[in-house]
């Protein structure tokens, strides 16, 4: 299948397309400030009563006749450019596939000769959010606002929190010799250059020094050591920094005292310094940095909870021998282990990060709707990113029953190279959602190769359903709908049969924002489909249940800019308490209670609205492997810039060499 690099087939309808777009942006751009200019967010609102001298009623007195002036004035050309640009879409690809230029920075074809899957299995991880890049106007309705400066600052956040080295820790013990932590939160890495001495108890086994943006490229072979043991890491892991710690016999380490050693790990060192020297601080209120937020890694100090993840098996911990065995710089977090002692019967770890998870492969993005927020977020992402699929969807009456002004709003980018691509555009929207183009993107990856030339693949689907509460019946056409695609992508990209297999299935992954929650007793259609007797999903326990660490995805847009969840470490301490989630988090609607949940003391059910999911299959893999969650995250990184918590999944494909 041919990737599609240009939205046009030939040059001259991608001019005659940017000439009817010229023509209609100056009528677009007025109309959406004009708007945007009565729809004020709730930090807009705080600052003008907090600043006395702040006339915002006369700036709209003299602005929005010189607005609507404007406008009239743009209306012909608007017109004339909506004649040519219409019957264009017609012609329009459906989507365009974006590969990192820069040689220097490419590391596609390095990251395939990795796994051979000849060896120990290989973990990938995926990450999913909705960013809410609408138009201005209409991304006001949400509570967010400036959407070209969130889009940029998005990017950067992402990228920044991806190309951290992951940090492992090994306590040594006699009864526990295995890896103890494999954690997605990570440490922000020395500077080159940055030789200081590590205390002798511990030992690390792999570099760890940052490489720059594009830390996508493989640190392999550098400074690698005697991998006995402890474990060893899976075949092709890359920029990750292997601390072991002796234990002690028969103690342990008590929640008190390890808060004791977060807190003396946190004042241990000096101030981090910035990861990136070349990042610009947004001038929009919502990503303004302040003491502590470590969202974009930028600030004086780093996380204290986010940085490096700790879990203690069945060896003992002293807490003199661990003050004496702390790396330099770094901060233990709260033990997961500690944590999640509710939980002892989960197979793998589960968190709410600051941070997105370090080396994350794919990401999936919903609601990116703007063009031009489109771009600087490419741009950003390409940093990091290798391969990107973007401007998903169709426009005008292309393909679709109704008339479509805007894209699906789906982004989806790649540290591995994409082989093939598909978009299905749902017919059945209804309302302000039948204006977008609403639908599914499905890809197919390269992730490796064995040592017979057989390909190694993945698939990745990503979508967004219909928004509108109490449309069940639309929600459950569409997923009906989305199974019918999958299976026919599926076999309409695979080039192997059972008895001669030329490509290895190591996975299957559905993301998006299915707009349903688990716990809600509207949405019990949805809970029931049988899309989940296919695809697993690592936070629900069945229908109208999750899991006790399940949180809810979807924030409460009035309380976006309180100073308690401003900022990436703020919001990751509140959602770690009952009562925060409960006064932060859309809950499952109720008769007896408003939209609002701002301090809401009632008993809810569940843990809020959870309606970004991350699912996954084992069906139509390869029969000899074997694939597990290994982490889960819900992360607060993007805080004051999207009103959803995006999640992330990493997942463990085992091959049948790793089986004792």
């Amino acid at each position: 299948m041919v990737l599609y690099t240009s939205p046009f087939p030939n040059s001259f309808l991608s001019v005659l397309h940017s000439f009817s777009w010229g023509l209609i942006f100056p009528c677009y751009w007025l109309a959406d400030r004009l708007v945007g200019s009565f729809v004020p967010t709730t930090y807009e609102k705080r600052q003008r009563a907090d600043d006395p001298c702040y006339f915002h009623a006369l700036c709209i007195i003299i602005t929005t006749p010189i607005y609507l002036a404007l406008l009239v004035a743009s209306l012909p050309f608007a017109l004339i450019g909506f004649l040519l640009w219409s019957p264009l879409q017609s012609a329009r690809r459906p989507y365009i596939y974006s590969r990192l230029k820069d040689k220097n920075h490419a590391n596609g074809a390095t990251l395939l000769t990795e796994w051979k899957a000849a060896g120990s299995g290989k973990s990938f991880c995926f990450g999913s959010a909705n960013v809410c890049l609408l138009p201005d106007s209409l991304a006001r309705f949400n509570n967010v606002f400036n959407t070209q400066a969130r889009a940029k600052e998005i990017g950067r956040r992402i990228r920044n929190g991806a190309s951290r080295p992951q940090i492992k820790i090994y306590i040594d013990s006699p009864t526990n010799t295995s890896i103890s932590a494999a954690s997605f939160s990570s440490l922000v890495s020395p500077q080159a250059g940055d030789n200081r001495t590590v205390n002798a108890g511990i030992r690390r086994t792999t570099s760890m020094e940052y490489k720059g943006d594009n830390c996508g490229s493989n640190n392999g072979e550098e400074n690698r050591e005697d991998k006995g043991g402890s474990g060893e890491p899976h075949e092709g892991e890359e920029n990750t920094c292997i601390v072991r710690i002796n234990g002690e016999e028969n103690g342990h380490m008590s929640d008190t005292e390890a808060d004791t050693v977060n807190g003396q790990a946190h004042a241990s060192g000096p101030a981090e310094p910035s990861l990136e020297g070349d990042a610009e601080v947004s001038k929009t209120p919502n990503h303004k940095q302040k003491e502590g937020d470590s969202g974009s890694l930028d600030s004086c100090s780093a996380s204290r909870e986010s940085l490096v993840k700790v879990r203690v098996g069945d060896g003992t911990v002293d807490q003199s021998t661990v003050n004496n065995k702390l790396l330099y710089k770094a901060s233990i977090m709260k033990k997961t282990s500690v944590r999640k002692k509710k939980h002892t019967d989960e197979t793998f770890d589960h968190e709410i990060s600051a941070f997105f998870p370090a080396n994350l492969d794919f990401l999936c993005l919903q609601e990116v709707f703007d063009k031009r927020a489109a771009e600087k977020l490419k741009e950003q992402l390409h940093h990091y990113f290798e391969y990107i699929v973007y401007d998903v969807g169709v426009y005008s009456c292309h393909s679709c029953c109704s008339f479509k002004f805007v894209n699906s709003g789906l982004l989806f980018a790649s540290r591995y190279p994409v082989m093939d691509a598909a978009y299905h555009c749902y017919p059945n929207g209804r309302g302000m959602d039948s204006l977008a183009s609403k639908g599914a993107l499905f890809l197919k990856v390269q992730v490796g190769c064995t040592p017979q030339d057989q390909r190694i693949v993945g698939y990745i689907s990503c979508t967004h359903l219909q928004a509108i509460a109490g449309d069940t019946t639309v929600r459950c056409e569409q997923l009906d709908m989305l199974q019918d695609w999958l299976s026919e992508f599926r076999k309409s990209t695979s080039s192997s049969s059972t008895a001669n297999p030329e490509e290895l299935v190591a996975f299957d992954v559905l993301c998006g924002d299915l707009n349903f929650d688990n716990c809600s007793s509207e949405d019990k259609l949805e809970q029931q489909h049988s899309l989940f007797t296919h695809y697993k999903d690592p936070c629900r326990v069945g229908p109208g249940e999750d899991k006790p660490w399940a949180i809810g995805t979807l924030l409460d847009p009035e309380g976006l800019y309180d100073e308690e969840v401003c900022t990436p470490d703020n919001l990751q301490k509140v959602l770690e308490s009952e009562e925060g989630r409960k006064g932060y988090l859309v809950y499952p609607t109720s008769k007896n209670h408003g939209s609002s949940q701002k301090g809401r003391k009632a008993s809810l059910k569940g843990n809020g609205r959870r309606i970004d999911y991350m699912l996954y299959t084992e069906e139509g893999l390869y029969l000899e492997w074997k694939v597990e969650v290994e982490e889960f995250s819900f992360i607060t990184q993007l805080a004051g810039l999207t009103d959803h918590l995006p999640v992330a999944m990493r997942l463990m494909v085992s091959t049948g060499e790793d089986d004792p």
